[in-house]
């Protein structure tokens, strides 16, 4: 399985549950949607892919290596404001963006991670972009902007609900969310290989993934039904 990075801390969770309720074990690859789309482009033997927006698995429809006309939406995203616990600037407010104090705001490249793309455009709906723009730090997808936050690395960041709601970051950092109406709904899409010899398996696992109780449980991942 290739999983948006923005799945890396609700994936570990959702196979164990899977693997408990049907024997099969997933073997998952984290990163950027662009990077998982141009792999499987290349040749990568995935039996499915978990992208962040519709763009990167259409890509994969397009090239003729999906074995559906479209991609399945299976989640949507929400984009979050992040710093550490021990950061002067809390408590968080979007206006802390252009604090005096702030060099360093940790955002995905937005050419290759969808939260990214959706980041950039929060920043600039808000009109929050010239002023924030020098001081970003553009990290190649949003779980390594989440790293980069919890480091010290970056004052701010703008990363995923689901990085923010994993205990680890709950324990060092608070949050709030952006406006969801200055960026596009994030919703997230599935494709499964037509090359796949667990095509079956795929399959099988985006339909339990669609399933009311799993549907149901994805808010406490920082994740939103779409069924």
């Amino acid at each position: 399985m290739a999983a948006a990075a923005d799945l890396q801390p609700v994936m570990p969770v959702l196979a164990n549950s899977y693997e408990r309720a049907t024997g099969i074990k997933l073997v998952v690859s984290f990163g950027s949607s662009s990077m998982l789309a141009e792999q499987i482009l290349n040749g990568a033997p995935m039996d499915i892919f978990l992208g962040a927006d519709f763009v990167f698995p259409e890509k994969v429809v397009a090239a003729g290596l999906a074995d559906a006309k479209s991609p399945t939406a299976y989640a949507k995203g929400t984009l979050v404001l992040w710093a550490r616990k021990d950061s002067p600037l809390q408590p968080l407010s979007m206006e802390r963006l252009t604090d005096p104090r702030v060099t360093s705001v940790a955002i995905a490249n937005e050419l290759h991670a969808p939260y990214g793309r959706a980041a950039a455009a929060a920043l600039r709906k808000l009109k929050l972009y010239e002023k924030v723009s020098p001081h970003l730090v553009v990290a190649e997808n949003i779980s390594q902007t989440a790293q980069f936050v919890e480091s010290g690395n970056a004052q701010l960041g703008l990363i995923s609900l689901t990085a923010a709601s994993s205990q680890h970051f709950k324990d060092v950092g608070g949050f709030v969310l952006v406006p969801t109406t200055a960026y596009p709904p994030i919703v997230q899409y599935a494709v499964v290989m037509t090359k796949s010899q667990r095509r079956a398996d795929a399959h099988a696992f985006l339909d339990w993934l669609l399933t009311p109780g799993v549907q149901g449980n994805l808010q406490k991942f920082g994740l939103g039904a779409v069924r």
